[in-house]
């Protein structure tokens, strides 16, 4: 038996939920947490919506709705898919060139370059907004003539940028790392379903479990000419002599998870350490692009 459990939130709740793993600490088996836009004509009315396996606990209800801002809803699904449903409204990602779905959305626009991600986190959250920004940054950087050959995926999730990357620069060394290795096997599922090649040659993508740069593939790899981390701003922070020490002169980190209030700590860590800024968009959520100075 599955159960819905449904709480009003305002779209910087949605937004930035935590991972369920983190919320529901106690709770042995966690819910798939997703947060949509019901109504585009409302853009600041959200809902989180968390999937159950078993009915929820007064304690789980309360937690789901200390992270909105209203009554939970709670209904009994049945027997039913609730990772199918908990995907059927999550939208596609239309960004650049690119255009992730669930396996709910299969009518893929001509002349897109398709990605589907069969995993209930990889949409609903604040990730949405800040993974759309990335793959925008990464096809303007193929757009403008850039060109890389060893590029890292940091904090990968679901392997998505990772993908991209190598859909752009098909004969670069790429290689995907996360600090939970779950991710790393939901990356492997991902790389099958969208036919990317695992391996250690160019054009194939390595992958594997690290805690930020302290990895020895890591090491082994380095220096690269392209760092993509779609993290948070903290860890963005604590990892900035890692990422410049790893880069290649002249090369970029593309960096996001971060707000905009976020933006300037994160800038003036990497700037101090002799990183360039070159871009950093205007919205809620700033994709940073940085340079390595050539020295």
């Amino acid at each position: 038996m599955s159960f819905r459990v449904t709480v009003p939130c305002t779209r910087a709740q949605g937004e930035s939920i935590p991972d369920a793993g983190d919320a529901f600490a106690r709770c042995a088996d966690p819910p798939v947490l997703v947060a949509d836009e019901p109504d585009p004509h409302k853009p600041d009315d959200w809902l989180i919506h968390a999937y159950f396996e078993h009915p929820p606990t007064d304690r789980e209800i309360a937690t789901l709705a200390s992270l909105g801002n209203g009554d939970p809803r709670i209904e009994e699904l049945g027997e039913a898919d609730w990772v199918t449903m908990s995907q059927a409204g999550l939208q596609p990602i239309r960004a650049g060139r690119f255009y992730v779905h669930t396996p709910m959305y299969r009518n893929v626009p001509p002349g897109t370059v398709a990605f589907e991600i069969d995993a209930g986190l990889a949409f609903g959250t604040g990730q949405h907004a800040t993974t759309a920004g990335c793959l925008e940054a990464l096809d303007r950087l193929e757009r403008e003539g850039e060109h890389f050959g060893n590029i890292a995926d940091i904090g990968t999730g679901t392997g998505l940028l990772a993908f991209a990357a190598l859909a752009l620069w098909p004969g670069a060394r790429c290689i995907a790392t996360d600090i939970d290795p779950i991710a790393i096997d939901v990356c492997r599922e991902n790389a099958a379903i969208n036919h990317v090649r695992l391996g250690h040659a160019p054009g194939e993508l390595l992958l594997g479990a690290a805690d930020g740069m302290d990895s020895p593939l890591l090491a082994a790899r380095a220096p690269f000419d392209l760092i993509i981390a779609n993290i948070l701003a903290g860890p963005l922070i604590e990892l900035a002599p890692g990422f410049v020490d790893a880069l290649t002169p002249g090369g970029a980190i593309i960096l996001a998870g971060l707000l905009d209030t976020q933006a300037a700590a994160v800038r003036a860590a990497y700037e101090s350490l002799g990183a360039v800024l070159g871009d950093c968009g205007n919205s809620e959520w700033p994709v940073l692009l940085f340079r390595r100075a050539d020295v």
